[in-house]
C-alpha cells in the first residue's frame, strides 16, 4: 500500500463524520490488530484538539496514538525504548511542521485564545469549505503510514 491511500482512506472516514483523531486511527485498525469500534473509542476525546479545546491537532494526536500502539513501550524501566519513542514522536510531529506552520489545532485553524463550546460543529458544505482539516487528517495519516512502511 501506498501512502496515498492511508491518505484517502483518513480523508474518507473524516467526511463520513468521524473526528480527526478517529480518522487517522482508523485508517490503521486492521493494521493495528484492533477493531474498528475499539479504535474509534480510543480515538474519540482528541478530536477539535482534544474535546474541542483547540490543543494538540486531532490528526496529530491520531498520528501519535498510531505510533504508539504500533512502536510504543509498555515497561516503564525501558528507558531506552521510552528514549527511542519519544524520539519518534517529536520526529513525526517535525515531518507534519515541514507542510503545516503548527501542531496546535487553534492556529492551524486560525482561531483564537477564545473558549469554544464543546459542541461540534455540523459537517455541512461550508464546514469543508472554510476548515483545512481534510487535508491535514490526510497528510497525517500519510506521514505515519510512511513510516510504517518504511519499518
Amino acid at each position: 500500500m501506498n501512502e496515498n491511500y492511508y491518505a484517502e482512506k483518513a480523508m474518507a472516514l473524516f467526511k463520513e463524520g468521524y473526528n480527526c483523531t478517529q480518522a487517522v486511527v482508523g485508517t490503521f485498525a486492521d493494521e493495528l490488530e484492533i477493531d474498528f469500534d475499539t479504535a474509534m473509542k480510543l480515538a474519540s476525546s482528541f478530536g477539535g484538539g482534544m474535546g474541542r479545546l483547540r490543543e494538540v491537532c486531532g490528526a496529530v494526536s491520531g498520528m501519535f496514538i498510531v505510533a504508539g500502539l504500533k512502536f510504543g513501550y509498555s515497561d516503564p524501566k525501558d528507558k531506552e525504548h521510552k528514549t527511542e519513542h519519544y524520539k519518534l514522536i517529536q520526529e513525526l510531529a517535525e515531518k507534519f511542521k515541514e507542510e503545516h506552520p503548527s501542531i496546535v489545532c487553534r492556529e492551524l485553524l486560525g482561531l483564537g485564545q477564545t473558549k469554544e463550546s464543546y459542541v461540534p460543529e455540523d459537517r455541512t458544505e461550508n464546514y469543508y469549505k472554510k476548515r483545512p482539516c481534510v487535508q491535514i487528517v490526510g497528510k497525517a495519516a500519510e506521514i505515519i503510514g510512511e513510516y510504517i512502511q518504511e519499518k
